[in-house]
């Protein structure tokens, strides 16, 4: 066993010391959420910076929950999540497989992919293509656009160019064809790789605020994002959570808008960070897999 010498013994010490500062500068956000979230009026009112109640209270939550709006678009952004990741991953796996097969104009939409990877059309082009193909006001304004990401799709294809090509040569000799080889073959052995990337489109999806404001006219159709920005940006949340504000508005205890904001914002993370732990053992594995085979 090879013994440390003092300066190495210092140098992890200032190393771990480093990472735990950094990583309680990061959590303090999350922890003040929290704590403000279920802090009475009172305790709120009283503190420059709230780091314990004295009292613990569910009036913000409670507020929330008794809103049809903010109800509503948590079941509109789920929607969107899981169509539009699973939408998203079937376009980048299929694309990111015909692009590893040798075909006429291979080379050409490969060069498309990575010429819309370095330039984007703009604002303006966009929305008018969105207008155009009449998917204004309507989820899929929020799903095709960003079906495919041409960074995902490049390391995608990069990740299936990795497969033993012995495989895709014994199953042709069974008799299989193309799409058997992909579903059979290809997505069974993928499943690191769809796994990160189901996480990052699902992140995006979830995450969606600017689309749904360009897109989506009716404000029964918003995000939970939209809806937050209501809340904490224009700290309007008496008119945005309107149903539960008329309701409020008889007691006497309504809770203030901030901490209606902190229980919205831990209401809206708290979904997305449950599903990372079950995809996290596949995560790094597809990501560095994709990234250093080719």
């Amino acid at each position: 066993m090879q013994h440390r010498t003092v300066p190495e013994r210092l140098g992890e010490a200032i190393n771990l010391a480093v990472l735990i500062l950094a990583a309680l500068v990061m959590l303090f956000p999350f922890y003040y959420i929290v704590i403000v979230s279920f802090s009475s009026y009172q305790d709120y009112m009283e503190s420059d910076l709230l780091l314990w109640p004295k009292h613990w209270v569910l009036d913000s939550y409670s507020f929330i929950f008794a809103s049809k709006e903010f109800i509503r678009s948590i079941g509109v952004t789920v929607f969107i999540t899981v169509v539009g990741a699973l939408f998203s991953l079937i376009m980048t796996s299929s694309m990111g497989f015909a692009l590893t097969r040798r075909a006429w104009g291979q080379s050409f939409f490969m060069f498309l992919v990575l010429f819309t990877f370095i330039f984007s059309a703009g604002l303006i082009p966009s929305y008018l293509i969105v207008k155009e193909t009449g998917l204004i006001d309507t989820y899929w304004a929020l799903i095709i656009p960003v079906a495919i990401n041409p960074f995902n799709l490049i390391v995608m294809r990069q990740f299936f160019m990795g497969i033993p090509e012995e495989l895709n040569e014994s199953a042709v000799i069974d008799g299989a064809n193309e799409m058997q080889i992909f579903l059979r073959i290809i997505i069974p052995l993928s499943k690191p790789a769809l796994a990160a990337f189901g996480l990052f489109y699902a992140v995006v999806q979830w995450n969606t605020y600017f689309s749904a404001i360009l897109y989506l006219n009716t404000p029964s159709k918003w995000t939970v994002q939209v809806i937050l920005r209501q809340i904490v940006i224009l700290n309007d949340a008496t008119n945005t959570l309107a149903s539960a504000a008329r309701d409020a508005a008889r007691s006497a205890h309504m809770p203030p808008p901030e901490t209606i904001g902190m229980a919205a914002i831990l209401l809206a993370t708290v979904p997305i960070l449950i599903v990372y732990p079950f995809l996290q053992k596949h995560f790094a594995k597809g990501v560095m897999l994709g990234s250093v085979k080719g």
